[in-house]
């Protein structure tokens, strides 16, 4: 029961925001408010379990997938206030399988470090979150991997490998599980007593909601996935034991006691460029106010962690249906709970329909490479970049950028009718409509191979069309990949799944003689991977 009108009426706004997911029969989620330590919604919407008509309720767990990062930074930064972690070392100095590379475990914590990411590393070999793989196997790809996507601490890129590292690096020194030292030194001092690491996806959870995908229209399914979690993600939780985590970073009882402040200390990057991505935690603003906290995406799972420090404010999101956007809808609650704050900054004019569709289309820089669409799709700006959609929002500066901070993108119209695209760092490059499509050079086909993926392609021609046969260290099969031509030397390749479609480019390396000798392969997170050809 809400403990004042003010709380009655933000519960009552929070209501219309979540009323489409208590339809019946419809997943939903369950949002917390807490301001200065007084906890003012805490409310469930929707149902945890379709099949046996469990609601949502403030005991309900849910994977919370990237939330986990900063759980697992904490543990790290908890060995190295007492001398036993070096933030300036690289990885290789405690997980003595790894490849020496110019890394430090600071850069990992910062997503700086230029590792790429293990998902990624699997799915170039054919495998996907729905197929079954082991620690060990995710452990693999990051010992195989010699490939850094640029120098270390000159850019932020997501890596989930960064945090699996050092998941595994807090069990090398403690010498025991993640899991259990996160229960000893975290979970149970501060009660948070519904957390816990589940890395295997066969452990019994109870009280854990299903995840789905799907939507009213269209139906809802069962979100699939088969593949263990670690310190990249690994934890389940509730939306009452991230309210209190979130009032410990205010009022801190663990050791060290500086240990929030750690995690949103922020650390430039070459350059002198900014990287809103702290530690395990992400730096941003709403409205002019500062933000810190994280999302977490995994089949069937969203998440939001949002802390606004100067209004002592925390909303808590956690969604089990894929289609509903915790980001915004927290951001949106916010706002409401705001309502009337002289500090926060109007809104920014939104984007219209006039300014986005002259700019429709493919746009394509062959340098980088990158690849995107841009379009006016349900009222909102919208950019497909590798398969996965994003929508726009006006910055300050009047640059259009990606609303949420997991990537870096901005793009403002330049001259010569050629788009201006900031990809964080400095990096701003000149963007061409693509025309027609140029047909794939008869010199692609062949096999080719990435030692630091394990994978191994085998590309041809059939008919009119081309296809990538993909295997990789831990599947051989499964269906082609559709190839298509971009530019002389650019090809677009499709991987297929059940979750998401995802793209990726791949650059034609040639000879003084013409002849493919290895291609660059780009996708979200990794840049310019070699694959060598082998015939």
């Amino acid at each position: 029961m809400p403990s004042s009108i003010a709380s009655l009426a933000l519960e009552r706004r929070v209501d219309a925001l979540f009323a489409p997911y208590t339809r019946p029969g419809s997943p939903g989620a369950v949002v917390g408010v807490m301001r200065g330590g007084d906890v003012e919604l805490c409310k469930g919407y929707g149902l945890a379990s379709i099949e046996l008509g469990v609601p949502v309720a403030p005991t309900t767990r849910f994977r919370i997938a990237s939330v986990s990062k900063q759980f697992t930074v904490s543990a790290a930064l908890m060995l190295a206030a007492e001398g036993k972690l070096e933030l300036s070392a690289p990885p290789h100095k405690y997980l003595s399988g790894l490849k020496p590379l110019p890394v430090t475990i600071d850069q990992m914590m910062r997503n700086s470090s230029g590792l790429p990411d293990f998902l990624e590393l699997l799915r170039l070999g054919g495998h996907g979150l729905d197929k079954p793989a082991r620690p060990d196997d995710l452990e693999a790809a990051c010992r195989r991997n010699g490939h850094l996507n640029f120098a270390p601490g000159s850019r932020f890129l997501y890596s989930n490998s960064n945090f699996l590292l050092l998941g595994l690096i807090v069990e090398k020194l403690t010498k025991r599980k993640l899991g259990d030292f996160l229960a000893e030194r975290i979970f149970r001092p501060l009660g948070m007593q519904s957390t816990q690491l589940a890395a295997e996806i066969d452990t019994v959870i109870p009280c854990l909601a299903t995840g789905y995908l799907g939507d009213a229209q269209n139906g809802f399914r069962r979100a699939a996935h088969a593949y263990p979690q670690g310190g990249e993600g690994g934890l389940t939780s509730t939306v009452e034991d991230l309210l209190i985590w979130s009032r410990h970073w205010d009022r801190p009882t663990l050791a060290p006691k500086d240990l929030a402040a750690k995690l949103a200390a922020p650390a430039a990057l070459t350059g002198g460029h900014g990287n809103k991505y702290r530690r395990g935690v992400q730096a941003d603003t709403l409205r002019g106010l500062e933000t810190v906290g994280h999302g977490g995406l995994w089949p069937g799972y969203r998440t939001e962690f949002l802390r606004v420090p100067a209004a002592d404010l925390t909303v808590v999101v956690i969604a089990n249906l894929g289609s509903i956007d915790p980001w915004r809808q927290a951001r949106a609650i916010a706002e409401l709970a705001l309502a009337g704050d002289k500090r926060l900054k109007a809104a920014s004019a939104p984007i219209t329909a006039a300014e986005i569709k002259p700019l429709a289309g493919t746009w394509f820089n062959a340098a980088e490479p990158s690849l995107f669409d841009l379009a006016w799709r349900n009222g909102e700006a919208t950019v497909t970049q590798n398969g996965m959609p994003f929508v726009l929002g006006r910055r300050t500066d009047g640059w259009l950028a990606a609303e949420r901070g997991s990537f870096e993108f901005a793009l403002k119209p330049g001259r010569g009718g050629a788009l201006q695209v900031d990809l964080g760092a400095g990096r701003v490059f000149a963007f061409k409509r693509l025309g027609k499509r140029k047909a794939v050079s008869a010199a692609l086909a062949g096999t080719y191979r990435s030692a630091d993926s394990g994978a191994t392609w085998v590309i041809e021609r059939k008919g009119e069309s081309w296809a990538a046969h993909v295997s990789g260290p831990l599947i051989a099969g499964g269906p082609a990949w559709p190839v298509r031509g971009l530019d002389a030397d650019t090809v677009e390749l499709e991987t297929p799944g059940n979750w998401i479609t995802v793209t990726q480019l791949a650059h034609l390396v040639r000879d003084r003689t013409g002849r493919v000798v290895a291609l660059d392969v780009t996708t979200g997170r990794i840049k310019k991977m070699r694959f060598e050809r082998l015939d």
